[in-house]
Parts: structure tokens; C-alpha cells; sequence
């Protein structure tokens, strides 16, 4: 008995010992990182949420990606129809210890100063949004800003379709005419003229500023494209979230070609006949942008107060080449874009 009370001893000193390296000796909390506790990621979708196969499941697929190397768990919640539970949903993550909590889009601009000044120990991101506001006020020191130079990746957009192009005449299609689209506008635009330029562009938008329902009304896309295709144009590229699916349709229906936009959309649009009409889709890297403030959330070195760019020389941008639809223009589209990262095009940002 007196064996096995000093063994019973011994064996709860070591488990002793055991917890306390587990919990003092993580290389992450002595360098200042994150990983000693468990990673919960707050995810607040833009308009539709997850299941649009754009925007929003690219910035999904970041988030489990950083699940899949770091471990722990993440929630995801999707604002109202009208978007007026923005400040609400960020608060409800930050409030059950989600830390860090993406934003994802431009529209939460208006909410995140506040809820991230509520929650100064809590770490905020937002895709597609700077942390200076208009006024030139930061949204905080524990906010960072994800943006992209959608325009560059557009600008090679145009110049594919207009090297594609059979009829002279190409097309977009934005979801909201806001800056930022208007961007994915400029950039499709002056890449075409780039090639050809004597080319026509019909560029339209669903809906109007302020109205966020161009982002998910496919039937309208796919109105906005047709009137594009009937009036000539056999290439229409889109910035129209879920509305994208329309403009797909209307390409199918009029024997013309279509470019995705924000994921690789050959890959995520799940219907073959649509598929065989994407001939490429103008990749804006959500899911790496989001990996990589997860790692440094992770690793203790977040950018905290500052807007960090993805570009063409990042890859932050580019364009997909699932389908092969632009193998045999491969050349000619890079050397655009070592054109645009050497400096020598400097791609507008305004229509």
C-alpha cells in the first residue's frame, strides 16, 4: 500500500508538471502570439452569405483554411435583408469571445469604428474596407483593412476579352454602382482599349447606389446581361455577387462567354452548361487575404491600424485559367501584368 501511495504521488506530480508546460511553454504566447488558446474566428458575412460561390465562400474558405492548420473553431453569421443588423452581429461575435471577427465588405464601413471602440480587446478585419474613414478618422488601432486592386485584375479581364472577342463589342455588368465596382469598371475598360482601342464597351448596373439588392437578384443580372448581348456584345464580365448567375444564363442563351469574378467561378458554378460559357474569371484573393491576418493573428503580428494591398504583385488579383479557355492569349495577358507591377501602365481606378 505504501508503494502504491508513493507511485499514486509520483504520477500526480508529473501530470502536474505535464499541465503546467502545456500551458506556459507555447512558443506563440512567448513571442507574443494568439495560439495559446484556442482560435475562435468571428466570420460576419457581406449580403447572402455563405453560398454565393464568389465573395463571401471565398472569404469562407480563408477561414477554414486558418481552422485547418491552427485548429479551433469559427462562427459565421449573415446580416438581414436590408442590412441593419450590421452593428449587431459584429457586437453578438465579439460578445461570446470570437477574436478575431472579420467583416466581409465595404457595406459594414458605416458600423465597425463603433462596435470595434465597444470592443478594444477584440481584433477586427475588414474586407474591403479601409481603417481611414472619409473624414480621414481611423476606425481603430485594433482594426485592419484588407483591400485589393480590383482594377489591376480587371484591367487583364479586359484585355482577354478583348482579344477573345468576335463581334468588337464587350460588356459589364455591376452589381451597385459604388466606387468600389466602379473599380472592377475602370480596370475591364482600360485593359480592353488597351488592345483594341477602337473596341465598344456597354457597361450597366443592376441597381443603383445604396440599393444592395444588385448583389443578389440573378433574374435582373440576367436581364442587365441579355440587353448587353442583344445590342452586340459576345463577352460581358461581372462584379455582381449572386447576380452573377444571371449574367452566366444570359451568356448560355446568346451563344456568348462570360468572366467570373472574385473566385474561380469555372470551378464553383456547379452547372456544366453555365461552365462552358465562363471562359475565365478575374480572381480577387479573399481567402488568402484572410489566411494571412489569421496567421498573424496567430502569430502576434496583425497589422493592427493599417490597410494591407493585394495586388497583381502579391497575387492578390489575377485570373483563373480553369477550362483553358485563354491558354493560347497566356503570353500576352502576362505581359500586361508585368507591365502593370513593373509600373509602366498604371491602371485607373475611376471610370
Amino acid at each position: 500500500m505504501k508503494a502504491a501511495a508513493l507511485l499514486l504521488a509520483g504520477s500526480m506530480a508529473l501530470a502536474a508538471c505535464a499541465s503546467d508546460e502545456k500551458t506556459g511553454g507555447n512558443a506563440a504566447e512567448e513571442t507574443g502570439g494568439n495560439a495559446a488558446e484556442e482560435l475562435k474566428i468571428g466570420l460576419a458575412y457581406d449580403a447572402i452569405g455563405r453560398g454565393d460561390k464568389s465573395f463571401n465562400d471565398s472569404a469562407f474558405a480563408g477561414v477554414q483554411a486558418a481552422i485547418d492548420e491552427h485548429g479551433g473553431d469559427f462562427s459565421e453569421v449573415t446580416p438581414n435583408e436590408d442590412g441593419s443588423d450590421r452593428a449587431e452581429l459584429l457586437a453578438q461575435l465579439a460578445e461570446q469571445g470570437f477574436n478575431p471577427v472579420i467583416a466581409v465588405g465595404f457595406a459594414y464601413d458605416e458600423v465597425l469604428a463603433d462596435v470595434a471602440a465597444d470592443f478594444p480587446d477584440t481584433t477586427f478585419a475588414q474586407v474591403d474596407g479601409s481603417v481611414t474613414l472619409p473624414d480621414g478618422s481611423s476606425k481603430g488601432d485594433n482594426v485592419t483593412g484588407l483591400l485589393f486592386s480590383e482594377q489591376e485584375g480587371s484591367f487583364l479581364a479586359g484585355v482577354a476579352a478583348a482579344l477573345k472577342s468576335e463581334t468588337g463589342m464587350i460588356g459589364f455588368v455591376g452589381g451597385v454602382e459604388t466606387p468600389l465596382i466602379e473599380k472592377f469598371q475602370a480596370g475591364y475598360e482600360a485593359g480592353a482599349k488597351a488592345v483594341k482601342a477602337d473596341i465598344t464597351i456597354d457597361s450597366r448596373y443592376i441597381s443603383p447606389a445604396g440599393d444592395f439588392s444588385g448583389f443578389n437578384d440573378p433574374v435582373k443580372g440576367e436581364q442587365v446581361a441579355k440587353a448587353i448581348l442583344d445590342g452586340g456584345a459576345d463577352i460581358v464580365y461581372h462584379a455582381a455577387g449572386g447576380s452573377g448567375s444571371g449574367v452566366f444564363k444570359a451568356a448560355a442563351a446568346a451563344g456568348g462567354r462570360a468572366i467570373g469574378v472574385d473566385s474561380d467561378q469555372y470551378e464553383t458554378v456547379g452547372d456544366p452548361a453555365l461552365q462552358a460559357v465562363i471562359m475565365t474569371s478575374m480572381l480577387k484573393r479573399v481567402d488568402n487575404a484572410v489566411k494571412a491576418f489569421v496567421d498573424g493573428y496567430v502569430e502576434g503580428d496583425v497589422p493592427s491600424g493599417e490597410d494591407v494591398i493585394n495586388d497583381l504583385s502579391t497575387e492578390g488579383v489575377g485570373l483563373s485559367e480553369s477550362g483553358g479557355f485563354i491558354e493560347d492569349i497566356k503570353d500576352q495577358i502576362d505581359e500586361y501584368k508585368q507591365q502593370i507591377i513593373d509600373g509602366e501602365i498604371e491602371v485607373p481606378t475611376t471610370p
